[in-house]
């Protein structure tokens, strides 16, 4: 039951973030998005300050900040909120997350008979490839049916 819960949590987040994955977004602007939005609303740094309650020397800081990847979310959300946007965060694996975890399981898998392959080729008991082949793939199905804390 536990790998099931397990299981179905992988595949739900896999779904939530195909689309995420899907979206291929833009890259951030050289400057920032709030500069850029800002800019492109034609309002003033000063007006953008006045709406955030802040001096304008607080709002050219947060937004080199954003630029330089330096800027927190709360402040970011903040600033989002000024200019009508939404803050939308998401952390976007590369592959699946399924996919990720079946390949980490193969390295895993690699490192762990590696020295036995090496220790057996050594005493001149090389184990043959479709058996090292099995071998694997049975340590793999293991790694995967068994605590993925295992594979980290």
């Amino acid at each position: 039951m536990k790998n099931q819960f397990r299981d179905l949590q992988l595949q739900q987040m896999d779904e939530l973030l195909t689309s995420w994955r899907a979206a291929r977004l833009s890259a951030r602007p050289k400057s920032g998005w709030v500069r850029a939005i800002r800019e492109s609303l034609g309002m003033s740094a000063a007006a953008f300050a006045r709406r955030l309650g802040m001096s304008h020397a607080g709002v050219s800081r947060l937004e080199n900040s954003e630029a330089s990847d330096a800027i927190t979310l709360a402040s970011l959300r903040k600033l989002a909120e000024a200019l009508d946007c939404e803050l939308q965060y998401a952390l976007v694996p590369r592959t699946s997350l399924a996919q990720h975890v079946t390949e980490r399981a193969k390295t895993v898998a690699r490192e762990r008979l590696r020295p036995i392959a090496h220790s057996m080729a050594l005493e001149d008991q090389a184990v043959q490839e479709p058996s090292s082949r099995l071998q694997q793939e049975l340590t793999i199905k293991e790694l995967l049916e068994g605590s993925r804390r295992e594979l980290w």
